[in-house]
């Protein structure tokens, strides 16, 4: 009987060793039995990131195969194709940690390299970007949204998680774009309209504003002073929601732009601001 207990144990064993050895992987000095799997698990990129390179497409692969900075993605300029598909170059894999975010901050998290994946387009930022380079990011970006579960609000630019260092990509970002095409966030015309209406009889101090842009996402606290890191995020903000006045001045229409982007994607945290 002993044997037969013994031999029930082993017939499975020996069965799925013959079946299975796909789920086997020899290492150096080990073997991992891929047998198993859990499902407790998701991913860890949290945020898209975009940027702009500053440089042409030969110098910006140099830079960014180099020892100092990455990138997961690159989007060339002119968009190149393949067999009718725009090309993007992939210098690291999206499981990895790519180096482009550097001191970062969004929301709720710092060092955004640990949780982003970061796409890197050659341009200069202060030109209209080309059509066909932006359908190439918009099936890019909707690809690796889907997978990793990006949340809208999290599709963010580099000079909104570091808006005292960076500006890319640009005030001629086609953001509004992005979003048309399922990326990305945007104000509702309507509702930027009513919180217009309501400011210019009773504007938002300089503190609430502070603590709107914190609510938002932005890196800044609230000092009731319209310091370097006010401007530059307000900087930020306008660039990417009101490009035709991005000099960081607080004003309502970029109040009225805020408290609409709240009411529609935080409520909960517009809720808390009044």
């Amino acid at each position: 009987m002993r044997y037969l207990i013994m031999a029930a144990i082993a017939l499975p064993l020996l069965v799925g060793g013959c079946a299975g050895p796909e789920h086997l992987q020899l290492r150096d000095g080990y073997t991992v039995d891929h047998s198993w799997v859990s499902p407790s698990h998701n991913s860890r990129v949290r945020h898209l990131v975009l940027h702009y390179t500053d440089i042409d497409e030969a110098g910006s692969l140099e830079v960014l195969t180099g020892p100092h900075v990455s990138a997961h993605y690159v989007l060339p300029l002119p968009a190149r194709h393949y067999r009718g598909e725009p090309l993007v170059y992939q210098l690291v894999d999206e499981e990895r940690r790519a180096w482009h975010a550097g001191a970062s901050a969004w929301k709720e998290r710092t060092n955004l390299n640990d949780t982003s994946i970061g796409i890197e387009i050659v341009n200069s930022g202060w030109a209209p970007y080309p059509k066909a380079q932006i359908e190439a990011l918009i099936a890019l970006s909707r690809d690796i949204i889907a997978r990793h579960n990006i949340h809208p609000t999290n599709v963010v630019a580099h000079s909104d998680i570091a808006p005292t260092r960076k500006i890319d990509p640009g005030p001629h970002f086609p953001w509004r774009q992005l979003y048309e095409a399922g990326i990305g966030v945007w104000p509702d015309t309507d509702a930027i309209a009513r919180w217009q209406a309501r400011f210019t009889h009773q504007p938002p101090s300089l503190t609430n504003l502070q603590q709107a842009l914190k609510a938002w996402g932005y890196p800044l606290e609230a000092t009731s002073t319209l310091d370097r890191e006010t401007r530059a995020v307000l900087r930020a903000f306008q660039m990417r929601f009101r490009p035709v006045d991005y000099r960081g001045e607080p004003d309502i229409e970029t109040a009225a732009t805020l408290w609409a982007l709240l009411e529609r994607y935080q409520p909960q945290a517009l809720e808390r601001l009044e």
